[in-house]
């Protein structure tokens, strides 16, 4: 008998451990063999909200965040040998810009909606990270949106909710992403080894 189990997902698709992460996710239900039967839910977290509409070159962005560009592909470097672990073939040396995030996320409340959110995350998560595409750029949003089967994109998208989603979140508490939330109970940040996840799920059931 599955019990059944509310897993919310604050993260952003720019997030490359919000991807570690949700490999590392899949993984720890997989450890539980059937327990639980997950409604996974995810939840808008702009890493960026002051980005340009039109995004900036990443490797500007990144000398802005880490004081040079010599520590960016450091930490790179670090993100890309945890991916490998979890079958994710970063590319970071091909992605050309750093993509405001707001349209991606109003394309992930629409395709919840319709039953279609795991298709739309993964295929964001797998432009940017490892096809090294601008999911800004509208033309690469309604490809993933076709190719998932989105009815209605972009004109039934609603900003106005995903904000007011966003805010929330971060009322939460929320500031660092990958966040999981189980069954409103128990909050764990970061990308942590299945083993954890799976404990934390547990925790959460009991």
């Amino acid at each position: 008998m599955q019990t059944p189990l509310i897993i919310e997902i604050a993260s952003d698709v720019i997030c490359p451990w919000c991807y570690i992460g949700k490999r590392r996710l899949e993984k720890a239900l997989a450890l539980l063999d059937g327990e639980v039967k997950p409604d996974i839910r995810w939840l808008p977290f702009q890493l960026n909200p002051d980005m340009p509409a039109s995004g900036m070159p990443r490797a500007e962005y990144r000398k802005a965040k880490f004081g040079s560009l010599e520590r960016g592909r450091e930490l790179d470097a670090r993100v890309a040998a945890e991916g490998r672990g979890e079958g994710i073939d970063f590319a970071f040396e091909r992605i050309e810009r750093t993509p405001n995030t707001s349209a991606a996320h109003q394309l992930i409340d629409l395709a919840q909606s319709q039953g279609k959110g795991r298709e739309v995350v993964d295929a964001l998560f797998h432009a940017y990270f490892e096809e090294a595409r601008d999911i800004g750029n509208p033309e690469v949003l309604r490809t993933i949106a076709t190719g998932a089967g989105v009815q209605g994109w972009p004109t039934q998208a609603n900003a106005q909710a995903v904000a007011e989603r966003e805010e929330g979140v971060r009322h939460l508490g929320i500031s660092a992403v990958p966040t999981f939330i189980f069954e409103r109970k128990l909050g764990v940040s970061g990308a942590h080894p299945p083993e954890a996840l799976a404990a934390a799920i547990k925790e959460a059931l009991r």
